[in-house]
């Protein structure tokens, strides 16, 4: 059966909603795992963060239900991409949560339309400058890992995020 292009494109934005929302949830639990890392100072960096990743969050999950599905569910747990045992790694992870959230968000820009794409858009580039706040430098592209320069530590090139 061929699909409506209607029906298609939101097929394809219900599909790169549920992946934001998924990585969303990730993010949420990345951050409640490092942020007893953190020096005092950053505490409160992360618990802002934490805080929009929890309104984000909410927001796609009535998103996904709009597009007429049903939003996928916070796993009871994640895998870390590394441990985190100090402030530097706590603050990798985080950069990390925010490099995944940022490429979803970039697919997500890329499946959508109108309003739902700004919103996208808007999420993307406030993951990047979180990205930037916890590495202290950008990245050409932030969103997008196929243009990005490869990690300066090879072992590291698979952590991509919290796996699920």
């Amino acid at each position: 059966m061929i699909q409506e292009a209607g029906q298609s494109d939101t097929a394809q934005a219900l599909r790169a909603a549920q992946a934001a929302l998924a990585a969303e949830h990730a993010a949420v639990y990345g951050y409640g795992a490092l942020g007893g890392r953190l020096a005092d100072g950053r505490r409160g960096d992360a618990t802002a963060a934490c805080d929009a990743h929890r309104a984000r969050r909410d927001a796609l999950a009535r998103t996904v239900r709009d597009l007429g599905g049903t939003p996928v569910a916070a796993q009871a747990a994640y895998t870390l991409p590394f441990a985190v045992r100090d402030p530097a790694t706590a603050m990798r992870l985080a950069s990390v949560l925010e490099d995944r959230v940022a490429g979803v968000y970039s697919d997500l820009v890329r499946a959508s339309r109108g309003p739902l794409r700004q919103y996208a858009a808007g999420a993307l580039r406030e993951a990047a400058v979180r990205a930037v706040r916890w590495r202290g430098t950008g990245v050409a592209f932030p969103g997008l890992t196929e243009k990005a320069a490869p990690p300066e530590n090879t072992a590291e090139a698979g952590a991509t995020g919290v796996t699920h």
